[in-house]
């Protein structure tokens, strides 16, 4: 099994979110994070005074995946979250080694 976080913009979350569902995925965990990349933020100018903002708000999305379906749900996220432009995220994929459903004490791939 593998875990696949995303690091993607805010506005993307419905559009991966329904590239996801079109694999038929079981669950799906989001969060609201902020930091910076490359791009190390901005400057705005706000009521004629310029500040920086250091920290840009991101969605982490992650979900766990059998390996064989690693490779197709990055293609989805990918084609879903990319804009072309600086800032569109990573993506990580980690290993798995035991997933546990707390309700029913299922293991493995049938906990997924």
């Amino acid at each position: 099994m593998k875990q696949v976080t995303a690091i993607i913009k805010p506005f993307k979350l419905d559009e991966v979110r329904e590239a996801l569902s079109e694999l038929d995925l079981n669950g799906l965990t989001i969060t609201e994070v902020k930091g910076f990349g490359r791009q190390k933020g901005h400057t705005e100018l706000y009521r004629g005074a310029e500040y920086v903002v250091d920290f840009l708000p991101k969605i982490r999305l992650d979900v766990i995946v059998p390996a064989s379906r690693c490779d197709e749900v990055i293609e989805a996220i990918v084609r879903a979250a990319q804009t072309g432009k600086i800032g569109d995220g990573k993506i990580f994929v980690t290993a798995v080694e035991q997933v546990i459903r707390i309700r029913t004490g299922e293991t493995g791939l049938a906990a997924i």
